[in-house]
């Protein structure tokens, strides 16, 4: 039987808990940006809607790419090693953003966002295991919703900061560029498209920086403790193979669920009306009930609701809320697309620790990278529901939510199988 631990040091727990909230605070803040990126490089670059999207296939698809590879490249270096090397990787896809703004070129900012999230798939398939093995089964969902605050309270002030600096007075904006043509109107947008180059800048330097401080908090490796006899048995058995790949389909779907209703509320205000002023901080709306749930989850996990029964409500509070986005009027089915946050939060934190259930020391880190790549539905369902907006409308496209509920209600009854290699 193999043994999986992390050699935490009480002295140093703390810093080593904190700098992996740091982590997640960066996810946040580089992932939920591309709310105010959408809009900002629609009328920047002069973008289809459906263009617009792609800023997020970008961004997520580079987990479907990265993540089995990320895995190999940190059974190489090391976990600790991996992290600081996939900071250093963002760093670069960050400074891609200057000549992507000198130019007004939408593909360099897409090759940027992809970087960018290369980095990131390094450093989600090492820390993930972390935070998941870091205590008692039973609390990991705690853990991963306290990491979750970190995450989530970046992506609420992400979209408040970055709109103010590039799409200040976006309104009066809107109505310069309509009373501007030819030569004008160019000059105009290359101006805007320079804004993103200042906080892109400081975000690299924050990115190196970080990377040189890892070195002080001493995390630990991640260590798998085998018997001769679990060295010869690497190999996975047909019940976690399907256990994990429902894992992988279950954070397909959630993260697709997520990054819907977080990224596509901005142009969701802007159907029903709303003034780009007020549109373009909706992604906050968003995610901060989407924190408010991470914080009911640390208080209530598991002392009063089981991580799996949570996962469980939380599914049918979402189809609830889906139903009201698709049939009420406007203001109403907006504000049910912002708290489609809240219902999402303890999705992510309950399927890890299923995941994983069955797997040993030697088997995490390709189980993790597999589950990494399930980060593709971030990816793919978005550019969906832009495609079924295009086709029908904005409204009719939240329909793509039903299935992905449907099918975490089913991933709950499943019962993953105990035996080990």
């Amino acid at each position: 039987m193999t043994n999986v631990s992390l050699p935490l040091k009480e002295k140093n727990y703390t810093a080593q808990v904190i700098t992996i909230g740091g982590f997640f605070f960066i996810f946040g803040f580089l992932t939920w940006v591309n709310g105010t990126l959408i809009p900002y490089l629609k009328i920047a670059c002069e973008l289809e809607e459906w263009q617009a999207y792609l800023v997020v296939f970008a961004f997520y698809i580079s987990y479907t790419v990265m993540a089995l590879p990320s895995g190999k490249f940190l059974e190489r270096t090391g976990m600790v090693s991996g992290m600081r090397i996939g900071l250093l990787i963002m760093a670069f896809g960050c400074l891609l953003f200057v000549p992507a703004a000198l130019t007004r070129m939408f593909p360099l900012f897409l090759l940027g966002l992809f970087i960018v999230g290369t980095g990131l798939t390094l450093l989600q398939t090492a820390v993930n295991p972390y935070i998941t093995l870091l205590g008692p089964p039973e609390r990991a969902a705690q853990r991963i919703s306290i990491m979750g605050i970190c995450n989530k309270f970046a992506g609420v002030i992400a979209p408040i900061i970055l709109g103010a600096i590039l799409l200040h007075q976006s309104d009066l904006l809107i109505s310069e560029l309509k009373g501007l043509s030819g030569l004008a109107k160019q000059e105009r947008l290359d101006e805007l498209a320079r804004g993103v180059i200042l906080p892109y800048m400081v975000l690299t330097a924050i990115l190196i920086l970080i990377a040189w401080l890892l070195k002080y908090p001493k995390l630990p490796p991640l260590q798998a403790e085998s018997s001769k006899e679990d060295d010869h048995k690497k190999s996975l058995t047909s019940q976690q193979v399907k256990s994990f790949s429902l894992g992988f389909l279950a954070i397909f779907c959630t993260v697709g669920v997520e990054v819907i209703a977080g990224d596509t509320i901005g142009n969701y205000g802007l159907y029903h009306n709303l003034s780009l002023d007020i549109a373009k901080s909706l992604t906050s709306y968003t995610l901060a009930a989407m924190m408010t749930g991470y914080i009911i989850g640390v208080v209530i996990i598991p002392k009063y609701v089981s991580q799996e029964k949570a996962f469980l409500l939380s599914n049918l509070l979402a189809m609830v809320l889906t139903m009201v986005i698709l049939f009420s009027p406007s203001t109403t089915s907006i504000a049910a697309v912002a708290l489609l946050g809240f219902a999402n939060a303890l999705l992510w934190p309950a399927i890890w620790p299923k995941a994983l259930k069955t797997l040993t020391g030697k088997q995490l880190n390709k189980a993790s990278a597999i589950l990494i790549m399930g980060i593709a539905g971030g990816a793919l369902l978005p550019l969906l529901y832009g495609w079924i907006s295009h086709s029908f409308n904005n409204q009719i496209a939240y329909l793509v939510l039903i299935p992905c509920y449907l099918f975490n209600i089913y991933y709950f009854f499943y019962q993953p199988s105990n035996s080990k290699t």
